[in-house]
């Protein structure tokens, strides 16, 4: 007997159910090469690249920008994009990373393409990326590795060069592997130190030797990255002893960080459209239009789920974020999700000054790029980042407003203070910390002796505490 209602078409159930379990092809995301010579290819050497993303959470809108920006960082890797992937699960598999069903439709479609790489949008664990590469047959590289290549191919100072070095060694260390046995064999024969039947203990296999090797390298990275360490502490704190407020600009890779510089000090450092173009940071003198001088940083871009290994390299570089008596947020306003750029800044931010021990600088959001945003998105931005000021670096539009927004944020803060706060006066070392920026507290047997920058009626009723002794109360 017929069931009643039975239709040949698909129901809408069985529709999403199909499309939750299916690899999905994200278009316009081919940036394969045409009109170009075999020669031309030959020197360049890019390899072909296919893109797999599990989408767990969040809409089909962030997914497929999550996948625009993995394309823009292969790009600017070096690689030629011929195809993007992305599935919906509820997690990614924990043996294959998309499954071992989807891991065969993802081989059908590396020979399809003649893809020689596969670029996932997630970190995979060493378990995940042996596996995937058995049944791709191709290169398997995950997203922490695509930036740490991106990172080690932009580097260029002695600094920036080791922490990325120290960066690589971290992520690669626990995923050691080789062919076969070839990593598991251990020296024999003559190879022993002491030689002799009997004489010869196991000896390190070959996987432990290159542990061992890199563990040793690590250690040394770490010790010339203190001492450079102490060398740049030391030029900021001449800074600081100075008097002169610093500045730092902070935001998304690519958010126009370094034009906003050149625009605000003439620096000419590099402007390049491309994800991670400046890795080390770097300092310049500026006038404000009241003659007082500033330093302005342009610090190292973030990106959305950056690997922790990055994190913890570069973080002598990113104290010259707590270290500033302002943050300049960069903002790309012709990016389709601004608001996911400012938490993903914002989170990281949170991570340096949490293990800095000193309290965040005052942000000002600067949302870059309007003169390649529409009216209507333009007006919707302005609506959700009331507190922004809208600029654009490269046509000068919304920068003299900046600067004079600088100078109001700045202007609070101009007198440097030394004073010894009896322990009695928690107020007033209360208002120090909420009002102005410490510079520096030490405990003495007679009170507190803070060195901060404060405004200048904080700084008249700090006055009589001035001395080299705290004034005795009545």
């Amino acid at each position: 007997m017929a069931r009643t209602g039975w239709s040949a078409d698909p129901t809408v159930g069985e529709l999403q159910l199909d499309e939750r379990s299916s690899l999905r092809r994200v278009a316009g995301l081919s940036t394969e090469l045409t009109d170009i010579t075999e020669v031309e290819y030959r020197q360049l050497r890019l390899e072909r690249v296919v893109l797999v993303g599990v989408w767990t959470e969040g809409t089909a809108a962030a997914a497929d920008a999550s996948m625009a920006e993995l394309a823009a960082l292969a790009e600017t890797a070096g690689s030629q994009v011929l195809q993007a992937l992305i599935q919906r699960r509820d997690r990614p598999d924990p043996a294959t990373y998309i499954g071992s069903g989807k891991a065969e439709e993802l081989r059908a479609v590396v020979l399809e393409t003649g893809a020689d790489t596969v670029i996932c949008d997630g970190e995979l664990t060493p378990a995940q990326l042996t596996a995937l590469e058995k049944v791709a047959k191709v290169k398997v590289v995950d997203r922490t590795a695509l930036i740490l290549d991106i990172f080690a191919q932009h580097a260029t100072s002695r600094e920036g060069k080791a922490q990325v070095t120290l960066a690589q060694m971290e992520y690669m260390l626990p995923r050691l592997r080789g062919w076969g046995e070839s990593m598991s064999r251990q020296a024999g024969g003559r190879a022993g130190s002491n030689g002799g039947v009997g004489l010869r203990g196991p000896g390190e296999t070959k996987i432990e030797t290159d542990r061992r090797r890199i563990r040793e390298r690590m250690a040394k990275l770490r010790r010339q990255i203190r001492e450079m360490k102490t060398a740049r502490d030391t030029m900021r704190a001449r800074r600081v002893n100075g008097g002169v407020p610093a500045v730092a600009i902070v935001g998304y890779t690519n958010a126009g960080k370094s034009s906003l510089m050149n625009a605000l000090t003439d620096a000419g450092i590099l402007v390049q459209d491309a994800l991670f173009a400046t890795l080390d940071p770097t300092t310049r003198r500026a006038a404000l239009d009241d003659g007082r001088e500033i330093v302005v940083t342009d610090t190292v871009g973030f990106v959305r789920h950056l690997p922790t290994q990055l994190v913890e390299a570069f973080r002598s570089t990113l104290e010259e974020v707590t270290a500033a008596d302002l943050l300049l947020h960069v903002v790309d306003g012709a990016d389709p999700l601004p608001a996911g750029q400012i938490e993903a800044v914002r989170e990281v931010i949170t991570d340096v000054v949490k293990d800095s021990g000193v309290p965040a600088p005052p942000e000002l959001l600067v949302v870059n790029k309007i003169d390649a945003v529409d009216e209507l998105a333009l007006a919707r931005l302005r609506a959700q980042l009331p507190d922004a000021v809208f600029v654009s670096a490269a046509t000068g539009a919304g920068v003299a407003e900046l600067r004079e927004r600088v100078a109001t944020l700045l202007g609070g803060l101009d007198v440097d203070v030394t004073v010894l706060l009896p322990y009695t006066r928690g107020d007033l070392l209360a208002r120090v910390h909420a009002e102005g920026r410490i510079l520096a507290t030490e405990h003495e047997e007679g009170g507190t002796r803070v060195r901060a920058r404060v405004p200048h009626a904080l700084a008249a009723a700090l006055t009589p505490f001035a001395g080299s002794a705290p004034e005795r109360e009545g």
